[in-house]
């Protein structure tokens, strides 16, 4: 499965074409879905622009998305960044009255596995987000059960990005404990290799203005749906 991270904690002083409102999110996360996307990953963004766990921005994001993409599974972030609290984060997902179809949750953060069954008590998939194998090893003793594993390669420099991933999926789960499925991906220049990387191992992976704002031959990207193209052509699926 490829998936679309359309904005991250990006603006539009980083990027023109980065999605900001519920409707430019809903028409970019339509445009990934038909040249491939199977599925998208927004941060959704208050009046004030900044990132916002508030049950009325979120129901605002996700129900133009759907109302454009029906069907199309739509994912959010719990980071630390978007609300430090960490009790404040769990009564904001028992808030939600419009539910994503998973979100992400950061697994080194304070509160992460309370987040995380916050999220699972409500029916939304959690996506465990990994960033080190110290954070792994904080994963494996969750007692709430993930969807998926996002192993998240936070170096710039390719070659110690793709180190790390072999570090972290080293110290996942063995398959027959039953782990849930692996969604590898980076950020910068690593975004990438990466990305071919999960391709190579046969794991899901994610392009995005969120995760780079270059395509495979270092030029600015137009916007996400021309990363979407450049990561199916490259075999992502």
């Amino acid at each position: 499965m490829l998936k679309a991270c359309l904005n991250g904690a990006r603006g539009c002083d980083e990027h023109p074409s980065v999605p900001v409102t519920p409707a430019d999110l809903a028409a970019d996360a339509a445009r990934c879905a038909r040249l491939g996307a199977g599925a998208v990953h927004v941060h959704p963004r208050g009046a004030d622009g900044r990132e916002s766990l508030h049950p009325s921005v979120i129901a605002a994001a996700l129900d133009a998305i759907r109302a454009a993409s029906p069907g199309l599974p739509v994912g959010v972030s719990t980071g630390a960044w978007i609300e430090p609290d960490p009790a404040a984060r769990v009564v904001a997902v028992r808030a939600w009255t419009v539910l994503p179809d998973f979100a992400s949750v950061n697994a080194h953060e304070p509160g992460a596995e309370a987040v995380a069954a916050a999220l699972h008590e409500r029916g939304v998939v959690v996506e465990a987000g990994l960033w080190t194998v110290d954070a792994v090893e904080a994963y494996r003793g969750w007692r709430v059960p993930a969807g998926r594993v996002l192993v998240e390669c936070m170096a710039e420099e390719p070659a110690v990005a793709l180190a790390d991933a072999a570090g972290m999926l080293a110290a996942l789960p063995s398959p027959a404990a039953g782990p849930p499925p692996v969604l590898l991906h980076a950020e910068g220049p690593a975004t990438w290799p990466i990305l071919a990387e999960a391709v190579r191992r046969g794991l899901h992976s994610r392009i995005g203005l969120e995760d780079t704002l270059r395509l495979p031959d270092g030029v600015v990207t137009p916007g996400n749906a021309d990363l979407v193209t450049a990561a199916v052509a490259a075999g992502a699926r």
